[in-house]
């Protein structure tokens, strides 16, 4: 027991690692020094070997909050893992952000300026049937601004087959109550006629509502009424396309896009940044000029600004020619076929059996939910998923009839190693 104690590495030794001496730039000294001195407590109780201990030291290091992981859900926008990832140049944009910027400064002559002009001139640029644009800090706070810019106190008309709950209990007729606004609901549950708009409409109206139902879909015997028609009625019509979709994609025929929306004769367009778009979470504005000014001009618009770290990183993703959304969404089958072939021969050199399998992936994050993406996984014995899940970096996939699946269609190509090595990582038996 002597011996092992003596062959245990001292602290100065340890802090000099290249592991734990990165650690201390992000951590700090002193929570690196208690993390090493458990580890070497271990090594000297002769719990783990002292060639361990920097290992150990580093295991025991708190990681990042919140912690970046791997997707292989199949779920392109999955809410619970932060919808869309961003692409790189909209990381290094938020990167270049974080310091002192321009946001709301022309450097040319050293005056105020209009703040996030470069987010809202891309987002203008991206869609030119929008006469003018905003952004606030997310997609309901959008559709808050307009009920109470437009309708407070006044009232807005709206399906009954469309006041939808948007996710975690909350539910748009209470979002929309909470801004003084009445709601007028026409039509039923299946099926509302223009006639039933009209009738509901009257001098207190603030405006008409169409709501796209993102996250269901309802077969049968329905109706609804496009923003075409609903246009006609004389009155502001404000449609939540809910997933960001700027213009339309042959990939979701059935998802409403801002610019098909605004030439159909909507006076507002609302959407959110965090979806289809693929960029940060942000709550998107577009219409006539008179009308988002109004809007921006708005008290409550000040308590729903959004950061310059935000607009950096809706600014890069809108110039970027690809987002890592719609690359995952117009992935390629069989390349993701080969790349889940290569993983599971890689797989069973090591020793490690696997199987590729056919896949099902989904859009998620309240989009398209009709839609079914053909895709590949490789398929493991249900006991990976608990390990692979709180390794590092943690890797998620989906547990199906007992087996789990990784799905590559969300995992970048690069990462493929990395999911190799986290599966080969797991002992036998966990």
């Amino acid at each position: 027991m002597g011996d092992l104690r003596r062959r245990v590495p001292g602290t100065d030794t340890l802090l000099a690692e290249p592991r734990l001496a990165a650690a201390v730039a992000t951590v700090g000294r002193d929570r690196v020094k208690v993390a090493i001195g458990r580890a070497q407590d271990r090594a000297r109780r002769g719990e783990i070997p002292p060639e361990r201990v920097a290992e150990a030291a580093v295991a025991a290091l708190p990681s990042p909050a919140p912690r970046a992981v791997l997707n292989a859900t199949g779920v392109v926008l999955h809410t619970n893992l932060g919808r869309a990832p961003l692409g790189a140049p909209a990381v290094a944009a938020v990167v270049a952000a974080a310091g002192h910027t321009d946001v709301e400064l022309d450097l040319g002559t050293g005056r105020r300026a209009r703040r996030g002009r470069d987010a809202l001139d891309a987002l203008a640029a991206a869609v030119p049937d929008a006469g003018a644009v905003h952004v606030v800090n997310n997609g309901a706070a959008a559709l808050v601004l307009a009920a109470t810019a437009l309708a407070a106190g006044g009232e807005i008309v709206v399906s009954r087959g469309e006041l939808v709950e948007i996710g975690d209990g909350f539910r748009l007729p209470d979002l929309l109550a909470s801004t003084g606004a009445r709601l007028r609901e026409v039509g039923t549950t299946n099926r509302s006629t223009l006639a039933d708009y009209a009738a509901a409409i009257g001098p207190r109206t603030g405006f008409v509502l169409k709501v796209h139902p993102s996250n269901f879909v309802v077969t049968g015997f329905t109706r609804a009424v496009p923003v075409r028609e609903l246009a006609t009625l004389g009155v502001p019509v404000v449609a939540d396309i809910g997933s960001g979709l700027l213009a339309a994609d042959p990939l979701l025929p059935d998802e409403p896009d801002a610019a098909s929306t605004l030439r159909a004769g909507a006076a507002l367009v609302t959407a959110s940044g965090d979806k289809l778009l693929g960029g940060p979470q942000a709550g998107l504005l577009l219409g006539g000029v008179d009308l988002v000014e109004r809007l921006r001009r708005h008290p409550l618009a000040r308590a729903l600004r959004v950061d310059k770290l935000t607009l950096a990183a809706l600014a890069a993703t809108l110039g970027a020619p690809v987002t890592p959304v719609h690359a995952a969404l117009h992935a390629d089958p069989s390349a993701l076929r080969d790349r889940v072939e290569g993983l599971r021969v890689a797989l069973h050199v090591a020793g490690c059996h696997a199987e590729t399998v056919s896949s099902v992936a989904v859009v998620g994050g309240g989009g398209a939910p009709g839609v079914e993406l053909p895709s590949w996984a490789l398929s493991l014995p249900q006991r990976y998923a608990r390990p692979l899940r709180t390794g590092r970096p943690p890797v998620l996939g989906r547990v199906v009839r007992g087996r789990l699946l990784l799905d590559l269609r969300c995992v970048p190509v690069e990462a493929d190693p990395v999911v190799r090595d986290a599966v080969l990582a797991v002992p036998a038996g966990d």
